[in-house]
């Protein structure tokens, strides 16, 4: 096990009915900008309940915040707060609102172009406060440092981490997610999912409490996902998904361990350039890593396939092919496609990608160093087929 540090300083307030306690998390004397999507949450209540539970509170309020949140949109919003003496924002929503509030929290007191956060690394000073309701089980943005966003006028879509980030508070309460369309729910199962393999599925490295830590997320999510997919409303199914999916990236499977992020890398490309969910872009970019670097991660791939699937018979090669065929049938008994014939794309993608890699140098990624640009060219040619 490698050398760690871990502190996670975000309170979360997990159980039915939970919004109503919201106000004795926001300071006094603040004026709070309420920040959310496309109006999900006042079809399903949530928008009623957050301003009910903050009576007395001076609030405003942003909304249309996009999936795959846009740089254009956080900047009107960090215009709004300039002009409005805004002290505190509070998310409300699911991922895409989280990481865009993020985003706007450390925008708002930059000196210079907020893009740089994401394109050079710029550092963050001084960010806004803020905290959050969860309506979608799926990223863990909720409880971690990390935001995604896009740039339409580049067609790009780029990521950074800061502690400084983080939620003060994070509300989580199942009952907002029960109405959830199917869609939203499978990509909230395989984005956790992911999450978690990106973090464990790397090379051996004598951390069996992260492995088997990680092992019971991905097997949890393997025995509730399908409830929940059923069914949303399901309370106890909904309440696991949700803390898996928080589980799967608030820091802690990962101390200590090699991570990967290889596939989140190439998914990105797929979103940018062609809009397609982010864990729909998941779902087509991991069965081509794991076969082809599935002798690099054999070992860890045939834990994988013992521990998770149960897979005992066979060769060493033969539990690894089972591995990606398991996972595989899995993504796609939630109605997510795995090839990127599915979603009517081509070679032509394929090489734009890799051209993208090579423009900003990157030469090596994942957990060896081992996704050079023509090997991203291998993969998603793989997926082709």
């Amino acid at each position: 096990m490698d050398n760690f540090e871990f502190c996670n300083p975000v309170r979360i307030i997990f159980g039915k009915d939970r919004i109503r306690d919201l106000n004795e998390y926001i300071p006094s004397g603040v004026k709070v900008m309420i920040i959310y999507g496309g109006g999900s949450i006042f079809r399903n209540g949530v928008y009623e309940k957050v301003k009910n539970a903050l009576k007395g509170v001076n609030t405003c309020e942003f909304g249309g915040v996009e999936p795959n949140p846009c740089h254009e949109t956080c900047m009107r919003a960090v215009t709004q707060i300039r002009d409005s003496g805004v002290d505190f924002l509070l998310a409300v929503g699911g991922g895409s609102v989280i990481d865009a509030t993020k985003y706007i929290a450390a925008a708002v007191y930059f000196k210079g172009d907020p893009w740089q956060i994401l394109s050079r690394n710029a550092s963050i000073n001084k960010t806004m406060p803020f905290g959050s309701v969860l309506t979608l089980p799926a990223t863990g943005t909720e409880m971690n440092a990390n935001s995604v966003i896009s740039k339409q006028s580049s067609g790009e879509k780029l990521a950074f981490s800061d502690p400084k980030v983080m939620p003060q508070f994070s509300i989580l309460d199942p009952t907002t997610s029960a109405s959830l369309p199917q869609k939203q729910v499978a990509n909230g199962i395989v984005d956790a999912f992911v999450h978690v393999i990106e973090q464990y599925l790397t090379y051996p490295n004598h951390a069996p409490l992260q492995d088997r830590m990680a092992e019971a997320i991905l097997k949890t999510l393997i025995e509730e996902g399908p409830k929940v997919y059923k069914n949303p409303a399901d309370y106890d199914a909904m309440a696991n998904l949700m803390w898996c999916s928080t589980m799967a990236l608030n820091g802690l499977i990962s101390r200590g361990v090699p991570e990967d992020w290889m596939i989140h890398m190439i998914g990105h490309e797929l979103t940018a350039f062609h809009g397609i969910d982010h864990a729909r872009t998941l779902a087509v970019v991991l069965p081509g890593v794991w076969w082809v670097f599935r002798e690099e991660k054999g070992e860890k791939l045939e834990q994988y396939a013992t521990r998770v699937w149960n897979i005992h018979d066979g060769s060493p090669a033969e539990k690894v092919v089972r591995a990606i065929e398991r996972t595989t049938e899995f993504f796609e008994s939630l109605n997510i496609a795995t090839k990127l014939s599915n979603y009517n794309i081509g070679i032509d993608t394929v090489e734009k990608i890799v051209q993208r890699f090579k423009k900003r140098r990157w030469t090596a990624i994942g957990d060896r160093e081992m996704g050079t640009p023509e090997k991203v060219r291998e993969i998603l040619e793989h997926q082709l087929k």
